[in-house]
């Protein structure tokens, strides 16, 4: 238990080689002790926590030489209730482990289960995985999933990793492939899809990512796997991360994937759940090759039971004309 306290004024801290690579809210969450997640988000959001003078998103990986400003904190008497890991869930990511050594960790992530906590959500794998681990010294995220994506999930064990995964996305070093269920048979052959991103674009109350010429570069390529009148597998490779990019690339072709309730078609949405038993959103990371300075690392995951079950009955279906 710790003592209801205010530190002493603003502290500017240069960032060491051993914290680069981390992301803003989980260095401040080990900095500033006690402190519970909803105070360091509004600490950052009110431009209270700046870097290098300037407002920074949370999610913002630090750099070796950074200046972080943390403003003065008053923690409560009480620190935030340590995370309860339903035993499950703990089995579940255990059996999840697709890969581990000494430096990195990839996981098949479940549908449903965020990357990292935050925005409402008490925790993420990360949170996770740091309560269940407790004695690494050290676990990242080297990149993110949607929650509602399932599959390959790269975690770095040591700050070095961490980096070298860094360099090889933007090095163009690592190949992730998904495999996505879309609407409607797919005429085109393979196919890439150029079109700019931006996030937060308000629609209808809701936070939207959509094509706008002004947003971020964004390329998707698309493959076709098998063909089917009502929904068609493809396989798509990105070589941009941005958020929600496959699933809004497919829209954007007309092409919405299975059980995207942001992005998709309601009707096909009901007709896949009715018809061939979906009940979540058809999009999965199934490999995952890491080219790092030598060393090449390649992991895949395949298809959960409903998904392998979603695409037997559109064959069946399809093979009896219907």
């Amino acid at each position: 238990m710790t003592t209801s306290a205010a530190s002493p004024g603003v502290r500017h801290l240069a960032i060491a080689t051993a914290h680069a690579g981390q992301r803003l809210d989980n260095f401040l969450l080990r900095e500033l002790k006690g402190a519970p997640k909803s105070l360091i988000y509004r600490i950052v959001r009110t431009g209270e926590v700046r870097l290098n003078g300037g407002r920074v998103q949370p999610d913002r990986r630090l750099q070796a030489g950074d200046v972080l400003r943390i403003p003065p904190v008053r923690l409560g008497e009480r620190q935030e209730r340590p995370l309860r890991v339903p035993p499950a869930l703990a089995e579940r990511l255990r059996e999840a482990v697709l890969y581990e050594d000494r430096e990195i960790l990839v996981l098949d992530k479940p549908t449903g289960l965020a990357a990292h906590g935050g925005s409402g959500l008490e925790y993420g794998v990360i949170e996770l995985l740091r309560t269940l681990r407790p004695e690494e010294p050290f676990l990242e995220l080297a990149h993110r999933l949607d929650r509602e994506t399932s599959g390959c999930l790269a975690l770095a064990r040591t700050p070095a990793v961490l980096r070298r995964i860094q360099e090889a996305f933007r090095a163009g070093g690592v190949e992730k492939r998904y495999l996505a269920l879309a609407r409607g048979y797919w005429n085109h052959g393979p196919r890439e899809v150029n079109q700019p991103l931006r996030r937060n674009v308000l629609r209808g109350g809701e936070r939207m990512v959509e094509v706008l010429d002004d947003g971020k570069p964004a390329r998707t390529y698309f493959r076709p796997v098998s063909l089917h009148k009502p929904a068609s597998l493809l396989e798509a490779s990105i070589t941009t991360g941005r958020t929600h990019q496959i699933r809004v690339h497919a829209a954007h072709v007309d092409h919405p994937l299975a059980g995207d309730e942001k992005y998709g078609d309601a009707d096909f949405n009901r007709l896949m759940a009715k018809q061939y038993g979906l009940r979540r959103l058809f999009l999965h990371a199934h490999s995952l090759n890491l080219s790092l300075g030598g060393r090449d690392i390649a992991v895949s995951a395949p298809l959960d039971t409903e998904l392998k079950a979603v695409l037997d009955r559109l064959v069946a279906m399809n093979s009896r004309g219907t």
